[in-house]
């Protein structure tokens, strides 16, 4: 289901978005592994079983990876870039639609965004938590 946030409900859900993005952003790194691997015994075995094998893992670290991006979007929030830790959520300042902007490390959202710019754009929210939605 579709909803503007708030700052307040931003951040009330930000540690949920957190854990989720953090278990996403491992299995991003599962499938750059597992596919780093596929590449080796493509180059150093003739032995399709193996090969095979890891074709098979890699195709299933896809599938969590979308299943955990699709898990943390079930939150209201936008994946902008799993390598970058960038994370949208949508909101409104007075009557414009927004984006509430978040990067991995930062422990609260204080920056936006207009819809059609993005990261280098944001400014800090410097208005009053009335203004949002």
């Amino acid at each position: 289901m579709f909803s503007y946030f708030t700052i307040s409900q931003a951040n009330e859900i930000l540690p949920t978005v957190i854990k989720k993005f953090e278990y996403a952003l491992a299995k991003k790194n599962d499938v750059v592994k597992i596919d780093q691997q596929l590449q080796i015994s493509l180059s150093t075995t003739n032995n399709f079983k193996e090969y095979v094998t890891t074709k098979q893992k890699l195709n299933s670290a896809v599938t969590k990876l979308y299943q955990a991006i699709e898990d943390l979007e079930s939150t209201g929030v936008v994946v902008k870039s799993i390598d970058e830790g960038l994370l949208d959520f949508p909101s409104k300042r007075f009557e414009e639609e927004i984006w509430l902007c978040w990067k991995y490390g930062e422990i609260e959202i204080k920056f936006w965004h207009e819809k059609d710019s993005g990261f280098k754009e944001r400014k800090p929210i410097s208005v009053s938590n009335e203004s949002l939605v």
